[in-house]
């Protein structure tokens, strides 16, 4: 039996089903963590970010089994960490909840994870600072990708 990867998604993969660029690829995303290919690794800033969210958005969790989600949170480590990026100006101030993402998904260790944040996670340049942040402090760091580059079509 093959272990399903377990792949942390932030918010606008929640969003991108409702968005016409990003609807089939992030809707194929969920489908495949339904259909169990995936485990749906979820932390306390995502949810935060998806309170205000249309309810359309906020529901879509409640659609995949309970067995395929995981909920993490933030902790003092995961926070140490978001400081690091932060101070290594991988991103800056205002992409706090962008570190905080990259930081809880990195201390629970999970093997992917997704965005449609091609300013300041899905790119080249962050995701190697991420990763040099990450070896500084003695973590593996997370392949980082859009939903589009892990679905099965």
């Amino acid at each position: 039996m093959k272990i399903p990867l377990r792949v942390y998604a932030d918010t606008s993969v929640f969003g991108g089903c409702f968005e016409e660029k990003f609807s089939e690829a992030s809707t194929r995303f969920f489908d495949q963590v339904r259909d169990g290919t995936f485990v749906l690794v979820v932390s306390d800033v995502t949810l935060e970010e998806l309170d205000p969210a249309p309810p359309y958005v906020k529901s879509l969790l409640g659609t995949v089994p309970a067995g395929h989600v995981e909920q993490v949170a933030t902790s003092d480590e995961s926070k140490r960490l978001q400081l690091a990026y932060l101070n290594a100006a991988v991103v800056g101030p205002a992409c706090e909840n962008d570190a905080a993402h990259i930081a809880v998904a990195t201390i629970a260790t999970v093997d992917i994870i997704v965005s449609w944040n091609f300013k300041h996670i899905v790119h080249y340049d962050k995701i190697m600072g991420y990763e040099a942040v990450n070896v500084r402090h003695g973590y593996r760091s997370p392949r980082i990708y859009s939903p589009y580059e892990v679905i099965n079509l």
